[in-house]
Parts: structure tokens; sequence; C-alpha cells
């Protein structure tokens, strides 16, 4: 095939189903994406698409070519993330992927790390998704649970982190503290929402309290440390996010069988990149001064 642009748009038109959005993403006339599709099909000798009042369709041989170029797209962005990695100095952006409740652990350090390194952009993103390291999607990630496996990955234990239950001082006038666990029967918890959840201390408490004694579940961490906050019931906080709030009482101190490992992670090709590397560095050095989590 001698014509890539082609192939791209017609990827374009799969992808956001209309000759319009392909071409906004494009950035051309409405009428090249035409010329490009009838041009590509002439060429191939076979209809790629579908016309509908909707849009566009790809068929069977169309979803055979947006297979090869959903590949080479994919190819592409990773060889422009590990480009623009290997810079010889510290500089450009730094890509870091993490888990939302990580996050305001890293934010002071990552702001450090700027103002230390003015010629960094950082880009920090977070949630469920598992961002490909391998395709360029992220430099650095902190990844939480279990060892990530992936060949190609560079794999470093960083600092685990540790979980206390808590309550507020306005629960425990109102409840009383509970001594033992079997003292839990009586009191109000708050947990996540999703009973297979695999995080240890959550799979604790689901063992250790009765089901009665939920009051108040959520999918989000931020939810559930607000609810504690406010009085709801007993439930868990990262020791470094409990220390951020002072009044809050200490229900159960964390057990070891409650922490979570935590990995840093990067691309063997990226791996050692300057930028790469002085965060690596700054980032373990930052953490050894952490006596709070």
């Amino acid at each position: 095939m001698d014509n890539w642009d082609e192939i791209r748009t017609a990827f374009q038109v799969a992808r956001m189903g209309t000759v319009s959005g392909a071409a906004d993403v494009l950035g051309v006339h409405h009428a090249t994406v035409i010329r490009h599709i009838d041009s590509l099909e002439g060429r191939l000798g076979a209809k790629l698409f579908q016309r509908h009042a909707r849009g566009y369709t790809p068929t069977e041989a169309g979803m055979d070519l947006m297979q090869v170029a959903q590949a080479t797209d994919d190819q592409l962005t990773q060889l422009s993330g590990r480009i623009k990695g290997r810079g010889d100095d510290v500089s450009g952006e730094l890509v870091i992927t993490t888990l939302t409740a990580v996050s305001g652990l890293l934010v002071p350090a990552l702001t450090e790390f700027q103002r230390e390194n003015p010629k960094i952009i950082i880009r920090l993103l977070t949630g469920e998704r598992l961002f490909r390291l391998e395709y360029g999607e992220a430099h650095v990630a902190f990844r939480l649970g279990s060892a990530p496996d992936q060949p190609d990955n560079v794999v470093q234990p960083f600092v685990p982190q540790n979980f206390g239950l808590y309550a507020c001082p306005k629960y425990i006038e109102a409840h009383g503290m509970p001594e033992t666990v079997e003292d839990f029967a009586t009191h109000n918890f708050i947990t996540h929402d999703n009973k297979d959840n695999r995080a240890p201390f959550y799979r604790w408490l689901r063992q250790n309290v009765p089901e009665e004694r939920i009051v108040f579940t959520a999918t989000d961490d931020t939810v559930l440390q607000d609810s504690i906050l406010n009085g709801l019931g007993i439930g868990f906080f990262p020791v470094w996010e409990a220390a951020k709030h002072p009044n809050l009482v200490l229900v159960k101190a964390p057990l070891p069988e409650w922490a979570v490992s935590t990995w840093l992670v990067t691309h063997v090709d990226l791996h050692r990149t300057p930028k790469v590397q002085a965060f690596l560095k700054y980032i373990k050095d930052v953490a050894k001064t952490w006596d709070h989590v």
C-alpha cells in the first residue's frame, strides 16, 4: 500500500463513525475524507463502509483494514512515547500514572521535583484504567497490589501503604470506643461497595464485621473517608492521609496483613533515560523521609 494517508483517514472514519468527525480529528475538509475513502476503496476493489443516515459503518473488509490500522496507530504511539523520553537532559513531558487514592501522597513530591527541574512538565494520570507503558502512555507507573509481571517492564518495590481503622470524635462520643474485635458487633462501619474488592483491609473488615453493621458503602475512597470524617461510622484511612486529620481517633492500629504493596514500574526502553532516572532517584530519596506512611 503506497498511501498511508488514505488508511489513516479510513481508520478515523471507522473510529468516529462520521466523515465530519474524522475531518475534525484530521484537520482536513470533509471532501478530502470522502476522496480518500473513495480512492482507497477503488485501489482495494472492495467496499470498506456501509453508508447510512447516521454515518459510516465498516464492512467486513473495512474491519480487516481497521485492525491493521489500529496496530499501526498503536505502534506509532509507542514510538512517539519512546522518542519523547530520549532527551539528553531532564526536560520535556514526564507522564506518571497511579490510582487516585495515592495521588495525595505523591503530589507534594511531584511539586518539589518540578521546582527543582523547571524544564520538566509533569502529567499525572489517575484512575482505574491501566495505562500501557509498552505503548508509551506513561513513563512511570505507581502500581498497587501484586507485583506487575509484564516482561518488558522494570519493576521495583516502593513504600508499602499501611491502613488503620479510624473514627471521628463525634462518632466515639455517641457510640463509645470498641476495645476488641468482638465489640465491632455493636458499632457502625463503612467500607467499599464492591464485596469482591481485593484490598486486604477491606477483605478483613468483611470477614470480621457483621453484615448488618455495615451502614454505608461507596465506590470512591474519598467518599468513604468523608463519611468517616462526618461521623457516620468506623472505616479505613491510609496512615499518611489520616495524619492530615489530627482529630481522627485511631480505633485499631495497622496490621501487617492490611498493608498494600506498592511498585515503581517503568518500561525497559525508557528506564535509563535521564528524566526517568532523575525522577526515580528523587522519589526514592523522598520516600525515605516519610515517617507517616
